[in-house]
């Protein structure tokens, strides 16, 4: 039978044989719910970590290293009267790797104020809207501005730490357009899609720090930048997210007609730029071998997240944080952990660093999804001594050729959402991943075309979950992340 035939069985054994659907679906959510003990800690839930070659905000002359990491999954933009907010007693970090070995050359970590202190007007419900004053914020802090919280960045390398920027504003969040204005238009909505840095809204641009030791820096609210019919995906595999009319010419689950299930969340995340001259004066940048692309030279990136091993909590509210650090977040490519990791060692990934993780190479080996598909849909895509996939996922960080050009952006004039598969190469390179990973990169079509056409890749037959783009467009200026949807009008319902 060939693949053609076989999609065609799937597309009718998927109306017929739902009984036999229960185990796929939960498997293609990026980060969001990976593992169990994370999903009960949601300010330190990694969801997303991108990285991807550009230029410095404001110097298009200096080539830089974008890293972005997301947490707080599902954040709902209108949860007043708190909002959401940074863990004041969590260390989120980003790890600078070998891309062969996953150890640890260089770390940025983050850390931020109380949150419940920072505040101006204790007399109030009010985070945002009255302060000192009433009325709409029309700066970061400003007397509007009721609570405000900061962050430190510490820079970790084997000569020591040292801290390179502190009391570091964060903007508010978009509480709606009585209260921050400036991130919406007329009738309430977020705008997005900045293609200068002018364009930017004031909350984000002012907020955006050039560190005196080369790096750029900004933490605050977002759109959670994750696309993908997850809906449809745990609902038994509803038809939605299949080829809707008839025709598999263009692959499977290409169509568009799925449903974004993160249409209109928000997520906290941290963005910042290190210039490449940082990490070629610390001799990071190595010699790797990619699957697609041949021998590369370039980084490693992932972020994780820890909290105190211990938390003595009194009663007068304070606590007493003992022992050191312990992780429990991490987070390089999108979907291994939920996708590929068995629940017998989810927890335990997400307390191991990257150096380590030949140990769970046989997930990416012997891929269990690629099994589920055979046994759902009767394809006969290849499960088991899968190098290809190994490659790309072990050791467990986003890849990152450093040698390309700036990559294209989504947005622009030949940006294709699959990377290479779409032609959107930089110097030979995906611009995509698994070279990096942008905004808009499709990692889940990206992820279900490389397992349905490796190991030799003599075919490529495109799959995927018929959502192609984010909900709102990404701004093609740092920080990219979308502008946080509003509390007051957004939108998350659930037809296409």
């Amino acid at each position: 039978m060939d693949t053609g035939q076989s999609l065609r069985k799937g597309l009718m054994l998927a109306l017929g044989a739902v009984s036999t659907l229960g185990a796929a679906p939960a498997v293609l959510a990026s980060n969001h719910s990976d593992a169990p003990l994370i999903k009960q800690d949601p300010q330190a839930n990694l969801t997303d970590v991108y990285a991807f070659i550009g230029t410095q905000y404001d110097n298009p002359s200096i080539k830089v290293l974008n890293v972005s990491m997301s947490f707080r999954p599902f954040s709902e933009p209108g949860d007043g009267a708190q909002y959401e907010r940074f863990a004041d007693d969590a260390r989120y970090s980003i790890h600078i790797t070998d891309p062969k070995n996953g150890v640890t050359k260089l770390r940025y970590d983050f850390s931020f104020s109380p949150v419940d202190a920072g505040y101006k007007n204790r007399k109030t419900i009010l985070s945002y809207g009255l302060g000192t004053e009433v009325g709409p914020i029309m700066a970061v802090g400003d007397a509007r501005q009721n609570f405000t919280q900061t962050f430190r960045v510490t820079k970790v390398t084997a000569n020591g730490e040292h801290t390179i920027g502190k009391n570091l504003l964060v903007p508010p969040p978009n509480v709606g357009k009585n209260v921050t204005p400036f991130y919406n238009d007329a009738d309430g909505r977020a705008v997005s899609g900045a293609t200068t840095p002018g364009d930017l809204d004031v909350y984000t641009s002012s907020t955006i720090r050039g560190l005196n030791s080369g790096e750029v820096v900004w933490a605050g609210p977002r759109d959670d930048s994750f696309f993908s019919d997850i809906p449809g995906i745990f609902d038994l595999l509803n038809v939605r997210i299949l080829d809707n009319n008839g025709s598999l010419s263009d692959g499977l689950g290409q169509d568009g007609n799925g449903v974004d299930g993160f249409k209109g969340f928000n997520v906290l995340s941290v963005a910042m730029q290190i210039p490449l001259s940082k990490l070629e004066a610390l001799d990071i940048p190595t010699p790797y071998d990619s699957v697609f692309f041949g021998q590369q030279t370039g980084v490693g990136v992932y972020a994780s997240v820890s909290r105190p091993r211990i938390t003595v909590r009194k009663s007068d509210g304070t606590r007493l944080n003992l022992g050191g650090w312990q992780q429990v977040s991490r987070l390089g490519n999108p979907l291994f952990t939920e996708g590929l990791v068995a629940f017998a060692d989810k927890d335990r990934f997400n307390r191991t660093p990257a150096s380590q993780d030949a140990q769970f190479a046989k997930y990416a080996r012997n891929p269990e999804l690629a099994a589920l598909i055979n046994a759902v849909y009767g394809t006969s895509f290849v499960a088991t001594g899968r190098a290809d996939l190994e490659k790309i996922f072990i050791p467990e960080v986003l890849k990152v050729a450093t040698t390309t050009n700036a990559v294209r952006l989504a947005g622009q004039a030949g940006f294709d959402r699959l990377g290479f598969i779409g032609g959107d190469t930089t110097n030979g390179v995906s611009g995509g991943w698994p070279n990096g990973r942008r905004f808009g990169d499709d990692v889940v079509d990206i992820a279900l075309t490389a397992i349905a056409s490796g190991p030799g890749y003599s075919t490529i037959t495109v799959v995927g979950d018929n959502i192609a783009a984010n909900d709102v467009p990404y701004h093609q200026v740092f920080p990219y992340l979308a502008t946080p949807h509003s509390g007051t009008n957004n939108s998350k319902d659930s037809t296409p």
